[in-house]
């Protein structure tokens, strides 16, 4: 971290690849709707410009261009690095659509750089908030209130309080402790975390006190160093409480709608009937959030906001959503009618299971799911629950082809697996999905086979291409996971017209 320019910010070592469904744009569009905001989505053939601030190496938004070809991208960050990998990725891929531009997010606003940017449909920033200085954010927010259109949607994912107030006290200590030790950032956040595992032994307070600080420090073995560098070792790292973030959004004329994370819109899942009480005594939305981020514990905090939010009453929310056509992306043997949530088990009624086995079956409309048990549900449940427990998405084009950009990313990304270990979480672009589909590298590796032109029959052959990077005793449990993966997986891959149909 010795960069004279990087402001505080990790800029020594690339931050993880990743993609997250929550900075869809029919996701954000979904948690408008669940929160009473009318939302105006493009019709399949409508041209509209998605922005992401902070984008990393770029993976969500190729998956986004690739998926939306008439769409405009325009992704951006601070680290050159970042950027030249991006850069490196949509040129092999020919994804023409895209712009990755390196730039200061406190100075955007007021540039040429940030001038040329279209005026956003979308915008969203995963992380970005938590991690940088107040004069960055008070950049964003100027670029906001420049940059988005009248009912435009805004993701923003942070590090929320007060479910991470146990949790200060540790980044602070590897932060420092890592700042005096020598070497690249991930070397550092090493150190940090050492002495943060000895104070533990040591039986110091605050790690034998604080459940979330164990719950970190247990966790943090299984994470990549870049992860864990970027996550504790940036100056100006620093969670927020939901009201503070309203009120910076709100500068832009940006109001809160509601969480990406559908589940977390139904306080009768999260909370208790006493916790609910108190909730209810308030009708500010601000307030109500307080309540129920005291009540869970939510580290990390995915919400949507609209510039100018329109709101709309129960029945044209219904309605609206009983429009929206939800396609599977679980095979039918897998469908959970069970749900783990925080106030316990929640099991579905007979007729929502019926309703969730129908549409795990296939393409339907909220409403056609509906009119199988008339008055028996309503559209938030049915999409809720089958959105919330990623057993559905919500597409963002019932029908059509998959445009080649979309199979040259597919076979690009592909490409890159070289292990069935390889721990990026990554997706496959679809144009129905108006985004990518969550894959582990087994699947994405399979999808790139079926892309470059093999079938099934050629099974036995990708393993024979993974054999140098699997140990011998696990030979049989790779055979086994790609067979069932080709088995269980690849249907919903051709449904999706991710990969071709057999012939």
């Amino acid at each position: 971290m010795s960069q004279s320019w990087s402001a505080g910010y990790v800029t020594d070592i690339a931050y993880i690849e990743g993609f997250y469904v929550q900075q869809a744009p029919i996701r954000m569009a979904l948690a408008g709707l669940l929160g009473n905001v009318a939302v105006d989505l493009p019709q399949p053939d409508d041209e509209a410009c998605y922005v992401e601030l902070g984008c990393g190496v770029g993976i969500g938004a190729l998956l986004i261009a690739a998926s939306n070809p008439r769409w405009k991208v325009v992704a951006i960050d601070y680290n050159p690095a970042h950027i030249a990998i991006a850069n490196g990725l949509a040129r092999n891929a020919r994804i023409g659509n895209i712009e990755f531009l390196e730039a200061d997010l406190a100075e955007l606003a007021d540039s040429a750089v940030g001038a040329a940017i279209p005026t956003a449909d979308f915008v969203s920033m995963h992380g970005l908030w938590s991690w940088v200085s107040p004069a960055v954010r008070t950049g964003i927010v100027r670029f906001l209130a420049r940059k988005t259109r009248p009912g435009a949607l805004v993701h923003i994912s942070y590090n929320a309080l007060p479910a991470w107030q146990g949790g200060i006290a540790l980044q602070r200590i590897v932060y420092e402790a890592g700042m005096r030790a020598g070497g690249r950032s991930d070397k550092r956040a090493d150190a940090g975390m050492a002495l943060a595992r000895d104070l533990k032994q040591a039986e110091a307070r605050y790690f034998t006190e604080s459940s979330l600080t164990r719950e970190l420090l247990d966790s943090i073995q299984g994470m990549s160093r870049e992860y864990l560098s970027h996550e504790y070792m940036n100056s100006h790292w620093s969670p927020a409480f939901h009201a503070d973030v309203v009120a910076a959004m709100a500068e832009a004329k940006l109001d809160w709608a509601a969480s990406a994370n559908p589940l977390e819109n139904f306080p009768e899942l999260l909370l208790t009937i006493e916790q609910r009480k108190l909730m209810d005594r308030y009708s500010d939305p601000v307030m109500r959030e307080l309540i129920k981020d005291s009540c869970l514990q939510r580290p990390l905090r995915h919400d949507v906001y609209v510039r100018g939010a329109r709101r709309i009453g129960n029945a044209e929310r219904d309605a609206a959503i009983a429009r929206l056509t939800l396609t599977p992306v679980v095979p039918p043997e897998e469908l959970e009618t069970t749900l783990h949530v925080p106030v316990g088990t929640a099991e579905m009624s007979d007729a929502l299971k019926k309703i969730m086995t129908a549409a795990v079956r296939g393409p339907a409309t909220i409403a056609d799911l509906l009119a199988l048990e008339p008055e028996h549900s309503n559209a938030p449940e049915v999409v809720g629950v089958l959105v919330g427990t990623h057993q559905c998405q919500v597409a963002l084009r019932a029908d059509g082809e998959q445009p080649d950009c979309a199979n040259r990313l597919n076979r690009l990304l592909a490409s890159r697996i070289k292990s069935v270990a390889d721990a990026r979480t990554s997706g496959l672009a679809c144009a129905r999905l108006g985004t990518g589909l969550t894959a582990p590298p087994i699947l994405q590796f399979i999808a790139g086979r079926l892309l470059a032109g093999d079938t099934e029959a050629n099974a036995e052959d990708w393993l024979e291409t993974l054999r140098p990077t699997i140990r011998p005793e696990k030979l049989d449990t790779v055979r086994k996971v790609i067979h069932t993966t080709v088995e269980q997986r690849v249907p919903i891959l051709r449904q999706l017209q991710i990969v071709p149909e057999l012939n």
